[in-house]
């Protein structure tokens, strides 16, 4: 799996150092940060700056790669015996999903499950959650439905996104709950809401269409927090 760019390399050689295997430097870098990172145990290249834009497609690196461990999925099944659990239903961009992660990370959730998509470029998810998918169970399963079921047969409390929904401060969160988000541009399907114990929303201050999905549920994260 290939990273790129100073925060995500940063966080992973800070947090999973073990999970490093070559760290690419196309710029130079200070001593004493060069003599800490040769005493990790993980080899070091230096390469010419062209030789990092071919390795990540010319995208933003900021003269730093590195090739680290792959992420391996969970089985969602095996969260069913935590309290906090956070579902994405049919999200694709990475850049909000890798923020709901870095944010869920941060505000308590125990793991988050993604559903209505097959796979995800993992590599942009580390990346773009700057390194915090390492520290956050993660796993995906196409069918929402069965994560539903499984979820409310283990005593899950389901709550749902929508603009439409009750003021999430004047709900009652349960300890054992579960917040799904829907998709950036549909949001929840009726099917789905039709099938959860609360509807909840940000109630807003001003008139305004909607919040980003990975806003909307880093402030529900928060306000879920029991």
């Amino acid at each position: 799996m290939l990273i790129y760019a100073k925060q995500p390399i940063n966080y992973i050689i800070n947090n999973h150092p073990h999970r490093m295997k070559t760290l690419y430097l196309a710029k130079e870098i200070d001593k004493k940060e060069y003599s800490r990172l040769m005493k990790m145990g993980f080899e070091i290249k230096r390469i010419p700056p062209e030789a990092a834009g071919a390795m990540c497609k010319n995208a933003s690196h900021q003269g730093i790669l590195a090739e680290v461990e792959e992420y391996k999925l969970y089985d969602y099944k095996s969260f069913l015996n935590y309290e906090f659990v956070l579902v994405l239903s049919g999200l694709t961009d990475v850049g909000n999903i890798g923020a709901i992660v870095r944010s869920a990370y941060a505000l308590g959730v125990d793991a988050i499950i993604v559903s209505g998509v097959k796979s995800l470029p993992l590599e942009a998810v580390v990346r773009t959650s700057t390194g915090a998918l390492f520290d956050m169970p993660f796993a995906i399963e196409t069918n929402i439905h069965d994560v539903m079921n499984d979820l409310k047969m283990s005593g899950f409390c389901t709550y749902g996104a929508d603009m439409g929904g009750k003021d999430i401060r004047d709900v009652k969160i349960a300890r054992k709950r579960a917040l799904f988000l829907g998709s950036e541009g549909e949001g929840l399907s009726s099917r789905v809401t039709s099938k959860l114990d609360e509807i909840v929303s940000i109630k807003m201050s001003h008139e305004f269409d909607s919040l980003n999905v990975s806003v909307a549920g880093a402030i529900l994260m928060d306000r879920m927090r029991v």
